[in-house]
């Protein structure tokens, strides 16, 4: 488990501004909660320094009033000195100076999530887009059990989105797209996404109440942190609550730096990373997205994995080709690479003979792709 540990003023303060200098910075605040104003904190941090920001700012909810529900019991909503701004010109300049801190200690191929409600982020996007942000996606988690419209005068609010976005258009942010396929049943992962609203166990109360109004379920931050992110990422969050991005970021082998200025809160987050258990490094990979060196198809024969001579075969063994010493097939009267060869007993222009051709192993038919990714794994750890 890693340490908790809870920053003081001296481990913010900036020795130089150069390249080393901030990695160093940056290093020591990793696996850090920071007490303070958001703000303030992100300001005194180095640029360029983290992986992905997941932030879950106020949301200006605007409550005038308490709201109780049919048998007159109070509905704990957000009413809390945090969540209230006198006015719409206060609450964007509060979200177009963080936001903007954001930015600048985003890593150039860096993300950022920020999740809200129809109260804000709507104001959210467009600043963002106004900062430079390139927003990615959209989505929309569905909650499968929400808190019902007590006074019966709109629709049942079910939902909240969040935006996913870049540092700017040119970034190439992190994206697990196989893995989150696979984790989805082989189906490309959509942008609603149904999880329960934090509950039961999970819901963190104190003396017998809600820790935080407005409790996100890790089953939620654990898409996210899988979808965007590889282990030994460092993660922020600007607005730590109780530390579930923390928490599971911990969980997930990757590094965290939450700041938040809430005594209570602080407590809370210090207790649950006590509890963590992280994951197993060799459970956490994301094998099929990792990008391995390119391995030719005469490095197979180089390395002793096919030999000159041997036979390959179509899945289906109703085609045949012989492999020759120096990489490439003889396929009847013709000659050509894996991928010639394979696009010309198919009649196509082009065709990737990595997933065409298999080698016989043990009485089993073994795609050379398969034999390739062996190969590339052995030669990364050599």
């Amino acid at each position: 488990m890693k340490p908790v540990s809870i920053c003081t003023g001296r481990s913010m303060d900036k020795k130089n501004t150069d390249e080393s200098g901030d990695q160093k910075e940056t290093m020591d605040l990793k696996d850090r909660v920071i007490p303070g104003d958001s703000i303030s904190i992100l300001k005194s941090m180095p640029s360029t320094s983290v992986d992905l920001i997941f932030a879950d700012p106020p949301y200006n909810l605007q409550l005038e009033k308490e709201l109780y529900r049919p048998n007159e019991t109070r509905v704990n909503g957000v009413n809390e000195s945090w969540d209230r701004f006198s006015s719409f010109n206060e609450y964007d300049e509060f979200s177009i100076n963080w936001l903007r801190e954001c930015r600048r200690i985003l890593k150039k191929n860096a993300s950022i999530w920020v999740i809200g409600s129809y109260h804000n982020i709507f104001r959210l996007g467009k600043v963002m887009q106004d900062l430079g942000f390139w927003i990615l996606n959209d989505i929309v988690w569905i909650k499968h059990n929400p808190m019902p419209n007590f006074m019966g005068t709109r629709f049942n609010n079910a939902h909240e989105t969040l935006i996913w976005a870049s540092r700017d258009r040119d970034s190439r942010p992190a994206f697990n797209y196989q893995t989150m396929k696979t984790y989805n049943d082989d189906l490309q992962m959509r942008s609603d996404w149904y999880i329960p609203i934090c509950q039961g166990r999970e819901r963190i109360r104190v003396d017998g109440e809600k820790g935080h109004p407005t409790q996100k379920p890790e089953a939620l931050l654990y898409r996210v942190l899988t979808a965007s992110t590889k282990p030994g990422d460092t993660v922020l969050d600007p607005f730590a609550g109780t530390g579930t991005t923390l928490a599971v970021a911990a969980r997930l082998g990757r590094h965290y730096i939450g700041i938040e200025r809430n005594e209570a809160y602080l407590k809370i987050i210090t207790e649950r990373l006590k509890r963590v258990n992280p994951i197993p490094d060799n459970l956490i990979e994301n094998p099929m997205d990792m990008k391995r060196k390119k391995i030719p198809f005469g490095s197979l024969i180089e390395n002793g994995m096919v030999t000159p001579g041997e036979w390959l075969y179509s899945e289906d063994r109703k085609y045949m080709a012989q492999v020759l010493a120096n990489g490439t097939l003889r396929f009847g009267d013709q000659n050509g690479s894996i991928h010639r060869i394979s696009a010309a007993i198919l009649n196509r222009k082009a065709w990737n003979g990595w997933n065409f051709w298999y080698v016989e192993r043990d009485g089993k038919a073994v795609s050379i792709d398969y034999m390739r990714n062996l190969l590339s794994r052995q030669l990364e750890h050599d």
